[in-house]
């Protein structure tokens, strides 16, 4: 770890994703800060923060990367069923704040998502960078939510939370169809799971990953952070 890169403060340059670590895998640099423009270039470049309270800040770019290409979402038969009963009303930037302090809170096996982390994102949030998808209950419950960072046609997904059986995995359809519907090119997963993997995310190599960042993260999104898709309502294949 004594080899990698610190950053400085007074600029937001990241070395070359490609210089990364093979292990751990993926890590990259460490230091500098949370600024929205630092975190805005990081992104850009395939790059995230991830860290614990006790560490400086790490930069990460693994390879291989996990990611959804939206059209690619995999709707098992028992999530279909769930989905047809239409129990969940979804929305997008109601709850941002609420879903990111869920996130951290009901992660089992301990968060990354630290003081530091949560305030940073938020201040993305105000700015128009960083979004949230919400899923409640009949009784007005914020039962699910997913987080992350919009560039360009790019979206970069940080955590979701579930407190009721299937709520992420019915948000993170939703996601998926709504940003389908948007164009975008990929919903960044960054590092796989079996969760992940079981709604359609893949394994695409480090290199494959930034030519598709490179090719849509100038390229406008074109359109308002409010949901325009829902189960049930079109037809869905």
């Amino acid at each position: 770890m004594s080899a990698l890169p610190w950053l400085d403060t007074r600029s937001h340059w990241f070395p070359d994703p490609e210089s990364a670590l093979d292990e751990p895998d993926g890590l990259l640099a460490i230091g500098g800060d949370l600024h929205p423009d630092r975190l805005l270039n990081a992104y850009s470049q395939g790059i995230f923060p991830w860290f614990s309270d006790d560490q400086p800040i790490l930069w990460w770019s693994p390879n291989p990367r996990c990611v959804l290409f939206p059209p690619h979402v995999h709707i098992a038969r028992s999530l279909r069923r769930r989905l047809n009963r239409d129990e969940l009303r979804i929305t997008v930037d109601c709850a941002f704040e609420d879903v990111i302090r869920d996130c951290g809170r009901l992660r089992e096996e301990g968060t990354w998502i630290t003081s530091d982390m949560e305030a940073a994102y938020c201040h993305l949030h105000e700015l128009g960078h960083a979004h949230s998808f919400e899923a409640w209950n009949a009784d007005g419950q914020l039962v699910g939510g997913l987080y992350g960072v919009a560039v360009g046609r790019c979206f970069f997904g940080e955590s979701m939370f579930s407190r009721q059986r299937d709520a992420s995995k019915i948000v993170f359809v939703h996601v998926a169809r709504q940003l389908e519907r948007w164009g975008y090119a990929l919903l960044d997963c960054q590092v796989e799971n079996s969760h992940l993997l079981s709604l359609g995310a893949e394994r695409i190599s480090r290199r494959r990953f930034l030519t598709i960042l490179r090719e849509n993260v100038d390229h406008p999104a074109g359109h308002d952070w409010r949901m325009d898709w829902f189960w049930g309502r079109e037809s869905d294949t």
